[in-house]
């Protein structure tokens, strides 16, 4: 059984569709809050490994979808240090698996340490489509249940 770390937004609907999906591989899964980490710029950048910064970011976060934010106009640093002023910012879900980090659900990482997951749509836009803010995802409480 492969343990998982994974930083979500408590209460998104992808997020936790990708938790199943985890813990239907057979996986034991830790779930961590990305919003309220203690992140620092260096914890952070072990998520992003060889991606383009503007990979880094949350497509679907209203600052990047209203244009106030364009991510490709950040050097490394400077998305560092934005991210950990503005953790909805980040891409996620964040996820560790034996130390190995990476930003995003990608299945074909997870398959190359071990974890096939099951024949299933993999969600990773916003379950809320264009109408996604923070306010439409519900209580963690409520997304597990």
């Amino acid at each position: 059984m492969s343990h998982v770390s994974l930083w979500w937004k408590p209460g998104c609907a992808t997020n936790t569709k990708q938790i199943r999906l985890l813990e239907a591989a057979g996986c034991k899964v830790t779930v961590r809050d990305l919003l309220s980490e203690a992140w620092t710029p260096e914890l952070l950048a072990g998520f992003f490994g060889t991606q383009p910064v503007a990979q880094w970011f949350n497509p679907a976060a209203p600052a990047v979808k209203s244009g106030s934010v364009v991510p490709a106009a950040f050097s490394p640093e400077a998305a560092l240090a934005r991210m950990v002023e503005e953790p909805l910012l980040i891409r996620r879900p964040l996820i560790e698996v034996a130390g190995l980090r990476r930003a995003g659900f990608d299945p074909e990482w997870l398959a190359a340490r071990g974890i096939e997951l099951p024949d299933a749509d993999v969600p990773q836009a916003c379950s809320h489509g264009d109408h996604a803010h923070a306010a439409s995802c519900p209580s963690p409480g409520a997304a597990r249940e």
